[in-house]
C-alpha cells in the first residue's frame, strides 16, 4: 500500500510539473510584447514601411539590395486586381487578412509549427498600376526566405489569374 501511494504522488508531482512549466512558459510567450501588433505598419507619405536591417522582411519600396522585391504589375481595373488579391489570401496557408481598404490590404500569416507571425502588406497606389508589397517577420533575425517565397507565390498566383 505504502509503495502504490508513493508511484502515485511521483506521478502526480511530475504532472504538476509539467502543467506549471506549460502555465509558466505560455504565459512567457504570449504576453511577451514582440507578439504584439506590430506598430510599424501601413502607408507613410505613399510608401510602406522600410525593413528593419534584419534579413526577415522584403519590400517594394524604398529597399536595400537585401531586402528589396519588385512589386506586381497588373493589367486590369485597381478594384479587379484588388478583389482577385483578396480572393488569393484566402487560399494561402495560415493567413487571414485582419485590414482593408481601397487602396491598402493588410493580413497575417502564421508559420505552421511555432505559429511566428509576419505581417503582410499589400499597397495600391492610385496613379501606378502596381501592387507595392511587404512581408515582415515579427520576431526573430532569419525568416530562411520565407517573407520573400510567399510574396512570390501570391505573385504567380495572380500571374494565373490574368490581372
Amino acid at each position: 500500500m505504502i509503495r502504490w501511494l508513493t508511484v502515485v504522488t511521483q506521478r502526480h508531482l511530475l504532472n504538476m510539473a509539467v502543467v506549471i512549466f506549460i502555465t509558466l512558459a505560455s504565459s512567457f510567450i504570449l504576453t511577451n510584447p514582440v507578439w504584439a501588433a506590430s506598430s510599424n505598419l501601413g502607408i507613410a507619405h505613399g510608401h510602406l514601411t522600410t525593413c528593419p536591417s534584419s534579413p526577415n522582411c522584403v519590400v517594394s519600396q524604398g529597399a536595400d539590395a537585401k531586402h528589396s522585391i519588385d512589386p506586381i504589375a497588373y493589367h486590369v481595373d485597381r478594384d479587379t486586381a484588388r478583389a482577385t488579391l483578396l480572393k488569393v489570401l484566402t487560399v494561402v496557408p495560415r493567413t487571414e487578412v485582419i485590414e482593408q481598404t481601397d487602396n491598402y490590404i493588410h493580413a497575417l500569416s502564421k508559420s505552421r509549427i511555432f505559429k511566428f507571425i509576419d505581417d503582410v502588406e499589400f499597397y495600391f497606389p492610385a496613379n501606378e498600376s502596381v501592387i507595392h508589397i511587404r512581408s515582415a517577420s515579427r520576431v526573430g533575425q532569419s525568416d530562411l526566405g520565407v517573407n520573400r517565397i510567399r510574396l512570390e507565390q501570391i505573385r504567380l498566383a495572380l500571374r494565373d489569374l490574368k490581372i
